[in-house]
């Protein structure tokens, strides 16, 4: 077993056990080398590995945010394995507009209105009306948005999906908005479908949520197509 495999199976037996929890420190590395067995270069090659999926941060100096704490983003390790398969052409950016329909139209039909952050949707939504804004400003609040709607399902799964696939994607994201003739057009556009299935939501027309929402990304999509196709 490497070494990243048995810090990895220990942190999460102490999180399963509750001797650990999320933002705990770790023990120093001479200690936790001495727990498991391992020397103090193979610790910090796991360390290195962990940090970079996100399951621990780690830093210098004093103070309560120093030394190694447990972190558990798993949106971070998700993106870093999409990117990579998107990067080796492992999985096409076809398979990404197919899975944000599944995923947001999951999350439309289980939206619960009580549960919503309706007025973080709408703070966003307000910024977003700046016709000055950076359109890659524009498209991380649009992101951002589409996830603040996604937790009104209470599934975290979900909303950690769609967070590591905006991460992924953003690049690309953008590369497809600068294709179009006319952005600021769009992006009035899309704010105009942004509020209707914020309403719709709100409202708890969950079908017509749904249904808007699978427009308004379809056709988001046919239009940067054709924009890149021209």
């Amino acid at each position: 077993m490497k070494a990243h495999e048995i810090v990895m199976d220990w942190v999460t037996a102490e999180l399963q056990s509750g001797r650990l929890s999320i933002g705990d420190h770790l023990p120093s590395e001479r200690t936790l080398a001495e727990t498991l067995g391992v020397s103090r270069s193979s610790l910090r090659e796991a360390l290195r590995v962990l940090e970079a999926l996100g399951t621990i941060t780690s830093s210098t100096g004093s103070g309560p945010r120093s030394g190694t704490i447990i972190n558990a983003a798993p949106s971070q390790a998700l993106s870093l394995s999409l990117t990579l398969q998107l990067a080796t052409s492992q999985v096409g950016h076809g398979d990404v507009y197919e899975t944000r329909q599944l995923l947001e139209g999951w999350s439309m039909q289980h939206s619960v209105p009580a549960q919503g952050d309706w007025e973080q949707a709408e703070t966003l939504l307000d910024a977003m009306d700046d016709r000055g804004l950076p359109l890659e400003e524009f498209l991380r609040m649009d992101a951002e948005f589409h996830i603040v709607l996604s937790k009104s399902a209470s599934n975290r799964l979900i909303s950690t999906l769609m967070d590591a696939l905006r991460t992924s994607v953003a690049e690309h994201t953008v590369a497809r908005a600068r294709a179009l003739p006319n952005w600021p057009d769009t992006a009035a556009r899309l704010q105009q479908e942004h509020r209707a299935i914020l309403a719709a939501l709100k409202a708890g027309d969950r079908t017509l949520a749904t249904s808007l929402n699978q427009q308004h990304i379809a056709g988001y999509y046919e239009e940067t197509a054709g924009a890149l196709a021209s």
